[in-house]
């Protein structure tokens, strides 16, 4: 035993240079991961924004490129323009982008803005179906926060005329622009995986006062045993829902019943027509 002393106070000394070694190393690498640096970060935005420059021949000043531009130099860092979902492997995922043209020229875009003091988000981490569980834990890979933003275009740039949070924090799948058919009032449908519920909710923003006014936010979702419908019940210029219930049995899900929630403009609420107790924010 004793001649085999220096034997394992060589081995002891090896191992704990080989631990400092290790430690040290992983501190190098998560420098050098742009979800832990934003110069990093910053700098690989703006080398993919002049890659694609180089590759576009057709420019205009309020372009997609343009937006992601105005982005990286006027918001906090780690913030994104988002893209839609993959439909298909390889395909091109498009901007989350919707330009209008009315008496000026408009661009609606969906942003996602890291959390401060968290790692930076990654965009692969909030879209799509997989990322809609991000909601039962996300501050291991950053928590993302959702805007959906309007922005005046010009010859000069950018202009941010509103911004408003989508209550969501992963699973951004698409953004659209429809018409409530019930009063022909423009609104956009932001899109959602969610496997929690084993399918989607869409947040709408409706332009009840003009495309330039703040917008009302209405949700709507349809999961396994769980809906919520678009619905005009007292006729006035705010959509209202059904919220329905359902019986969960031994071999099958069955709809149970359903109640509308109408808004109250007064108290800024969702309102339940059959209990005026509960109410909803959005």
């Amino acid at each position: 035993m004793k001649n085999n002393l220096p034997f394992y106070i060589i081995l002891i000394f090896t191992s704990i240079i080989l631990i400092s070694c290790g430690k040290e190393e992983d501190k190098n690498l998560q420098g050098e991961d742009p979800a832990f640096s934003e110069q990093k970060d910053q700098s690989i935005q703006s080398y993919n924004i002049d890659v694609q420059k180089e590759q576009t021949q057709n420019r205009n000043p309020c372009d997609t490129i343009a937006l992601k531009e105005y982005i990286l130099n006027n918001y906090p860092a780690g913030s994104y323009l988002l893209e839609f979902d993959r439909t298909l492997t390889y395909n091109i995922p498009k901007s989350a982008v919707i330009y209008y043209k009315s008496d000026a020229s408009y661009v609606f875009a969906v942003i996602a803005k890291s959390k401060s003091g968290e790692r930076l988000i990654e965009r692969k981490n909030i879209r799509g179906f997989e990322s809609s569980f991000i909601n039962l834990d996300s501050t291991k890979l950053g928590t993302a926060f959702f805007f959906l933003t309007l922005f005046t275009c010009n010859n000069d740039g950018f202009s941010k005329i509103w911004e408003r949070e989508i209550p969501i924090h992963g699973g951004f799948n698409k953004i659209s622009m429809k018409t409530w058919k019930a009063k022909g009032t423009p609104y956009i449908e932001t899109n959602y995986e969610d496997g929690i519920i084993v399918g989607h909710r869409n947040y709408n923003f409706f332009m009840l006062h003009g495309i330039k006014s703040y917008p009302h936010l209405l949700e709507t979702y349809e999961g396994l045993a769980r809906k919520r419908t678009m619905a005009n019940v007292n006729d006035d210029i705010y959509p209202d829902y059904y919220e329905y219930h359902f019986y969960n049995l031994a071999d099958r899900i069955r709809s149970a019943d359903s109640v509308a929630f109408i808004w109250k403009v007064k108290d800024s609420l969702y309102v339940n027509t059959k209990n005026p107790r509960q109410t909803r924010p959005y």
